[in-house]
């Protein structure tokens, strides 16, 4: 029997967590300083509250948190396991770019850690198909446990940033198409033109309207995320690329839906009443 450490218990770690533990894992996590909400999601899961010091007793950790969370996650973990002079296998599977990635693998420097580059591609666990770890850098195929414990995994080829990279365009055209769909339907809410809109879009891009009016909805507990996964977009593309300014401008949207959702959801309902 595996086992596998999961650092984040959020909707995917959770979701991942209780895949694989469903498989035949035991799944550790670490939920110190945790909401009541997450620790109730991990353990509905099946995962185990561990220590952080106790996850370097798993063949595999992923690190499975917002993107804002992930060097600094790295950093503890990088200290633990020096303090304990420990090896482990170490997966980054978060939202960052390949430069971000790289500073990631710079915190565990000194250690005997081995780190992957990896991102998750698809949606938490729940009934239907599982989502796909993509993983770069993986020589020794570290990662086909997870794969013999119902968790798909895919090889990216290239080193340190290449699965990172996947990720981020992946993510400029899936999350892209919400926030482009979420900013001209708020400016046709603005202008009157709400109605028609929609009616053009039911009629002459149905597959886009279909996605819109599921994607959308779905964003709004998650745009706080997202926001730093918009800004890692606009770091990897670069800012002589002027398509970065797309994705800086889409970080600015998803705080708007954040704050929106805060402070009672007035945008969200109208975005509601036009998508129903």
């Amino acid at each position: 029997m595996a086992t596998i450490g999961i650092i984040g218990a959020g909707a995917m770690g959770s979701g991942i967590g209780g895949l694989l533990a469903s498989n035949g894992a035991t799944v550790l996590t670490d939920l110190e300083h945790r909401s009541p909400a997450t620790v109730s999601r991990a353990e509905a899961a099946g995962m185990t509250a561990a220590t952080l010091a106790q996850l370097l007793d798993a063949e595999i950790v992923l690190s499975i948190v917002p993107p804002a969370e992930a060097v600094a996650v790295a950093r503890r973990f990088a200290d633990e396991a020096r303090r304990q002079d420990r090896s482990a296998v170490y997966v980054d599977c978060n939202a960052i770019s390949p430069a971000t990635m790289k500073e990631v693998a710079e915190t565990f420097i000194g250690t005997k850690v081995e780190v992957l580059d990896g991102c998750v591609i698809g949606l938490p666990p729940s009934g239907g198909k599982p989502p796909k770890l993509y993983v770069s850098s993986d020589a020794d195929n570290r990662t086909s446990t997870l794969g013999q414990h119902g968790l798909p995994v895919r090889t990216v080829s290239g080193g340190i940033g290449a699965a990172s990279a996947l990720k981020m365009c992946y993510a400029g055209i899936n999350k892209g198409l919400t926030g482009l769909g979420t900013a001209m339907m708020l400016a046709a809410i603005r202008s009157g033109a709400d109605e028609s809109l929609k009616s053009e879009l039911a009629e002459s891009a149905p597959a886009v309207d279909k996605k819109l009016t599921g994607s959308i909805p779905d964003m709004y507990p998650k745009a706080y995320r997202w926001v730093a996964e918009m800004e890692e977009i606009a770091d990897f593309l670069g800012d002589k690329d002027p398509a970065s300014l797309i994705f800086r401008g889409m970080a600015g949207l998803f705080q708007q839906m954040a704050d929106d959702r805060q402070n009672g959801g007035e945008l969200a309902a109208e975005l509601n009443r036009l998508l129903a």
